[in-house]
């Protein structure tokens, strides 16, 4: 399994712990994901995505799936969720 949202495309970023003494050490933090279950309503489907907690809060905070992933950046997305975007709009024209 891939450690990257599908909704917003963060993935581990890297960097150096610094100690005290000033040493540096080679570090991965990876971001807080979770499962989560979504219906779709406009395709009558439920969808099972990876999300980091922040995802989860913005699709809170905009009223759904839906309007998240439609108001989301296409080179974000993942694969599944690009396809979901477009055959959500094919579905409302």
């Amino acid at each position: 399994m891939a450690k990257v949202c599908e909704l917003s495309g963060v993935g581990p970023m890297s960097g150096n712990k610094v100690s005290h003494s000033n040493r540096k050490t080679r570090t991965r933090w990876l971001p807080n994901l979770k499962k989560k279950k979504y219906p779709i309503e406009s395709l009558g489907r439920t969808m099972t995505l990876t999300l980091s907690a922040r995802a989860i809060r913005t699709i809170d905070k905009q009223g759904g799936i839906v309007p998240a992933i439609l108001q989301a950046k296409e080179e974000n997305l993942s694969d599944r969720l690009a396809t979901l975007k477009r055959s959500i709009i094919k579905a409302r024209a």
